[in-house]
């Protein structure tokens, strides 16, 4: 379906999990034959470069580019990603420079005349900008509508006040399921609501609409609707990267060269062997906690693929004394970046395990891979209750905690570690099941993103409803 005349804004959050879903977002409506164009920094235009350049069928994602108000906000320079602050936490100076962009960004917006906005929850702004220029805001969410739903319900609800202590079970409320959580579970921004979290809560209600990076098959008991707002899942978004190439470039470019050295790795390890360990661009353990996992993972017997980024917030993701030199041959640890697609996809991966943000569950679902579940912050327990419980592809590791500062954390132990790698890479009947509800999974996903599936209809049904509006403008 062509739609030549219909010009989007792409906004995203400046972090590799909202920003990557948001470009192939872009080229999914590119496809369609609708002018996307994404709004971002010069750092992070460079980063995904190499991606958008492949382009996409049917057209190609174009970008303009904002500085980022470093100075102005009291930050220091490269500070363009959240990535780069050291902390997931999207602290008051880095907020305070997202607000910031709006002046540039609403300049743009007077230049291009686009006919929406679909911007993250973390630009609120963007719902007046889009007001002033009568056209509609769209807000994206990096969140599936299961949690979306859960947390609204705990924020009006408040259930967690009713409990005697952070480790008292209470019941999500309203929810198809049967979800329990504990208090120490609840990410710090429901038990304490930042200012900025109330703006982004009270633009969403103005704005026109939502889009997720899920589908319907995935979460069919949370609806068409979040918080009484229109919802379109057009997921799994990343799809889009059709072959290989297009798969090793998404996002930055892996480091020297890991992409060769994983793949060609991976190529010597038997079918559904290797468990696949990441846990994000944002996640950060203490060095007690890293050898910990190192040693769960030495233990568990079986060969693992693991990315160690700077976990430890030092630079120096220092491992256990001898323990590369034990686990050579039959693990491999990459420092840095790595193509995730690529990897997920090999045949010689069978899990993961994984942080619970909702960016790689999606991939691990489109990928067939039951997981390991480790949420540490945010809305990742929400995330994990979703796969554990609704989606039954996966077993914890035990985390009890969430929290963003990783030295607040309740230390998981190798034990616990080992015992869960265990139960989805071994045999048995519960291993079976696991990998093969993952299949069905992903059966599913593939078939929503196809002519005809839910996705691709859904993602129809956005287009048309957006060509009425400028129609009516």
């Amino acid at each position: 379906m062509a739609s030549p005349n219909l010009h989007i804004f792409f906004l995203p959050l400046l972090t590799p999990g909202h920003m990557l879903p948001v470009v192939d977002m872009a080229k999914l409506f590119a496809q369609r034959g609708v002018r996307a164009t994404l709004v971002t920094t010069p750092g992070n235009a460079a980063r995904i470069r190499d991606s958008l350049e492949r382009g996409s069928a049917g057209g190609r994602v174009e970008v303009l580019q904002v500085e980022f108000p470093s100075s102005l906000a009291g930050l220091p320079d490269g500070s363009d990603t959240l990535a780069a602050s050291g902390t997931p936490e999207v602290t008051e100076k880095f907020f305070g420079a997202l607000n910031a962009l709006r002046q540039p960004v609403e300049r743009l917006v007077r230049e291009h005349a686009p006919d929406c906005l679909i911007s993250d929850t973390f630009f609120p702004w963007t719902v007046d900008v889009a007001a002033e220029f009568g056209i509609p805001r769209v807000v994206f969410h990096a969140s599936g509508t299961f949690t979306l739903t859960a947390l609204g319900a705990v924020i009006r609800s408040c259930p967690h006040l009713g409990v005697s202590d952070d480790a008292e079970a209470f019941v999500l409320p309203g929810l198809l399921d049967h979800i329990e959580m504990t208090r120490a579970e609840l990410p710090e921004f429901i038990l304490s609501t930042p200012d900025y979290m109330k703006e982004m809560a009270a633009s969403q209600f103005k704005s026109y609409g939502i889009v997720l990076n899920t589908f319907q098959e995935l979460e069919p008991a949370y609806g068409d609707k979040v918080d009484g707002l229109k919802t379109w899942s057009i997921g799994p978004v990343g799809l889009c990267n059709v072959d290989g190439a297009d798969q090793a470039v998404r996002g930055e470019k892996a480091s020297g060269d890991n992409a060769e050295r994983c793949l060609s790795w991976l190529d010597a390890q038997a079918p559904g062997s290797v468990p696949y360990v990441c846990f994000g661009s944002l996640c950060r353990f203490t060095r007690a906690q890293l050898h910990e996992l190192a040693l769960g993972l030495e233990a568990a017997g079986h060969p693992f693929l693991w990315v160690l980024r700077d976990v430890d917030g030092s630079g120096a993701a220092e491992l256990p004394e001898g323990f590369e030199e034990r686990t050579k041959g039959r693990a491999l640890v990459l420092r840095g970046w790595a193509p995730q697609i690529l990897i997920l996809g090999h045949r010689a991966v069978g899990g993961y395990v994984i942080h619970c943000g909702w960016n790689s569950i999606v991939e691990a679902v489109t990928a067939g891979l039951p997981m390991v579940t480790w949420p540490l912050f945010h809305e990742q327990f929400f995330n994990e209750k979703f796969v554990l419980h609704v989606l039954r592809a996966g077993v914890p590791v035990g985390t009890v905690s969430c929290r963003i500062k990783e030295e607040e954390r309740v230390l998981v132990g190798r034990e616990k570690i080992g015992r869960a790698v265990a139960r989805v890479m071994g045999g048995g009947a519960e291993a079976d099941a696991l990998r093969r509800r993952a299949r069905e999974l992903s059966t599913m996903a593939k078939k929503a993103v196809e002519v005809g599936g839910s996705s691709h209809r859904s993602l129809d049904d956005l287009i048309q409803e957006l060509i009425g509006l400028k129609k009516w403008k």
